[in-house]
């Protein structure tokens, strides 16, 4: 239970089929990515029937999307996530590499972060992308 004066979590889903890339999102990120920020709370999701279903049923402030999960790749899943839900969140793909950069472009997502991870750019891009769901 939060008191009046704590915001509400930040609901976060990180989808991939491997629950090592989750782990290492969350990890890297951890419960308050940044101090202006209120704190984030993961839904991690390993299939796409269950990001859809998630992600429609709204709350989300940002979908995390791993480009390299199979059968459904992240950027597959954004582009549609783009096209369905009515302003959508913003999405952040994770790219099998810098190079794949123009791919999450036409997937419409709002950033790309390449593997190996470094978490201080996904910390970086994530506060970005969230700074863009809190009022100021």
């Amino acid at each position: 239970m939060s008191d009046a004066t704590s915001p509400a979590p930040l609901k976060v889903l990180v989808y991939s089929d491997d629950v090592n890339t989750r782990q290492q999102v969350i990890l890297a990120l951890g419960r308050r990515p940044h101090p202006d920020l209120p704190e984030v709370e993961y839904v991690e999701v390993a299939t796409e029937p269950v990001a859809i279903k998630v992600m429609d049923a709204g709350g989300v402030a940002l979908a995390i999307l791993d480009g390299e999960a199979a059968p459904a790749g992240g950027m597959g899943i954004a582009k549609q996530l783009k096209d369905e839900i009515y302003r959508c969140p913003p999405v952040l793909v994770l790219t099998g590499r810098p190079q794949d950069a123009w791919l999450a472009t036409w997937s419409r997502a709002d950033g790309a972060v390449a593997h190996p991870l470094d978490p201080i750019e996904l910390a970086q891009t994530v506060v970005t992308l969230l700074r863009s769901r809190v009022p100021a």
